[in-house]
C-alpha cells in the first residue's frame, strides 16, 4: 500500500516538474520572439514587452535644435537583454538588436514633489533596428503613432541620415549612455568625432 502510494505521489510529482518545464520554456520562447524583430507586411510589428528589457539611459527635453521646450519630455531608452550582454563583451550590437526610445510627458508638480521633474504618460514610441536581412542600408527606423501595432520604415533622409551622421557605435548614440561608453572606448569602437560639441544654428 505504501509503496503504491508513493510511486502515484512521484508521478503527480514528476507531472507538475514537467509541466513547469514546459512552461517555463513557453515563456522563454515568446520572450525570445518579443525581443527581436518581428515584421507584417513589410511593417515593424510592436515590441510590446521592452520594458522588460535593459534600461540604458534616459534624457530630459533633449533636442537637436536650440529652442527649447517648455513642457520636456523624458525618453527612456531600451533593448534588449541578449543585444546588451553582447555589446558588453564586444563593444559591438549584434545583427536583430532593437532600441526602443519611450517618449514619456513631465510634470513638475503632484503628490508631495516640489521641484524638478518627473515622468507621467506615454507621449511616443519609437524603434530602431539592425536588420539587413530585412534593410539593405543595415538599420532601419520606426515610429509608433498612439496604441498603433505595426509601423512601416521611417524615410532614409530622416532619422538613418542623422545617426549615420552622428552616432558613436554604429547607428546608436553610445555617447549619451554613460554606462556603454567605457564599454566602447576599451573595445576600440567608440567613435570620438561624436562628443565633438555641435554649433548653434
Amino acid at each position: 500500500m505504501n509503496i503504491k502510494m508513493s510511486f502515484a505521489a512521484s508521478t503527480v510529482l514528476l507531472s507538475i516538474a514537467l509541466g513547469l518545464v514546459f512552461a517555463g520554456t513557453e515563456v522563454r520562447s515568446q520572450s525570445a520572439a518579443s525581443d527581436h524583430p518581428q515584421y507584417s507586411n513589410g511593417k515593424l510589428v510592436r515590441p510590446e514587452s521592452y520594458r522588460e528589457w535593459v534600461y540604458l539611459s534616459s534624457g530630459l527635453g533633449m533636442s537637436y535644435s536650440p529652442n527649447a521646450n517648455p513642457n520636456p519630455l523624458f525618453t527612456n531608452v531600451f533593448v534588449p537583454q541578449w543585444a546588451y550582454r553582447q555589446f558588453v563583451a564586444t563593444g559591438k550590437w549584434p545583427e536583430k538588436t532593437m532600441f526602443v526610445l519611450e517618449e514619456r510627458s513631465s510634470e513638475t508638480k503632484g503628490s508631495i514633489n516640489k521641484g524638478g521633474r518627473f515622468q507621467t504618460e506615454l507621449a511616443g514610441l519609437a524603434v530602431e533596428v539592425k536588420d539587413q536581412t530585412e534593410f539593405p542600408d543595415k538599420w532601419a527606423y520606426f515610429s509608433f503613432s498612439g496604441e498603433a501595432k505595426e509601423a512601416p520604415p521611417n524615410p532614409k533622409q530622416s532619422c538613418w541620415a542623422c545617426h549615420d551622421a552622428n552616432a558613436a557605435v554604429e547607428h546608436s548614440f553610445v555617447q549619451f549612455y554613460p554606462t556603454l561608453k567605457p564599454v566602447a572606448e576599451k573595445f576600440g569602437t567608440y567613435r570620438k568625432q561624436a562628443d565633438t560639441i555641435a554649433p548653434e544654428h
